[in-house]
């Protein structure tokens, strides 16, 4: 069961003008299939966030490098990089979807939402990407990055380039630290149809293996890098 657009409206503070914009961006894909009255691939188009989701990805790096620069002036280009890297994630933007309750207000197909489409990290990032492009087509660049900075100000506060390194890098640095192999990364099997595939992927190192999921495989080997260093400790 979905929330009510307009507790959604209330919750990220800004009024719309055309709040349709915020109905499409909470709209997946395998719901407007199921909803669009002709059913055709461009109406289709029309009524779910796929589109919102590029501008919003665009809009919110932008305002996240306009953020990093004017925060720390005297870091070089490879340190801001890092940064901006970690706040832009998907797996920073789902959980920020899930701690602002935003997950509550997604649409889904039926057999989406039978599957988990909900806890769904690549879901949840597109969510969050999809409702900042629907705020900068309603009014602009400026109120989408205040929201951005709103919604993101802790994660801005506390990134470091130290902490942006990716799971991978750092599994591979903790196991060479202990002198040990590097890890081997493998697809253990794939699922759903081509345009909306799983990859299921293992990683093993001396000692250990860990697992990891993700709609492309480099997200899958990131999620598998996490749960190995989390066994580790």
């Amino acid at each position: 069961m979905t929330g009510n657009i307009n507790r959604l409206e209330i919750s990220l503070g800004h009024k719309f003008r055309n709040l349709g914009l915020l109905e499409r961006a909470v709209t997946h894909r395998s719901s407007a299939h199921e909803t669009a009255p002709s059913g055709s691939e461009v109406e289709v188009r029309t009524l779910h966030n796929e589109s919102l989701e590029f501008i919003g990805d665009s809009v919110l790096g932008l305002a996240i490098a306009e953020e990093l620069f004017s925060r720390h002036p005297g870091k070089n280009e490879g340190d801001l990089t890092l940064m901006k890297h970690q706040l832009v994630s998907a797996d920073t933007l789902a959980r920020l979807c899930e701690e602002n309750g935003f997950s509550e207000f997604l649409r889904l197909g039926k057999g989406e939402a039978q599957t988990g489409g909900r806890t769904k990290r690549a879901l949840l990032a597109d969510l969050f990407e999809a409702i900042i492009g629907a705020v900068f087509l309603d009014s602009g660049y400026v109120p989408a990055r205040e929201l951005v900075i709103r919604l993101m100000r802790n994660e801005i506060k506390s990134v470091t380039p130290q902490r942006a390194i990716d799971p991978k890098t750092l599994l591979q640095e903790r196991l060479q630290a202990e002198k040990l192999a590097v890890p081997v990364y493998s697809v253990e099997k794939t699922a759903g149809p081509p345009h909306e595939r799983t990859f299921f992927v293992i990683v093993n190192w001396d000692g250990g293996e860990a697992r990891g999921e993700g709609t492309t495989i480099k997200h899958a080997e990131m999620e598998a890098a996490r749960n190995a260093l989390e066994k580790i400790g």
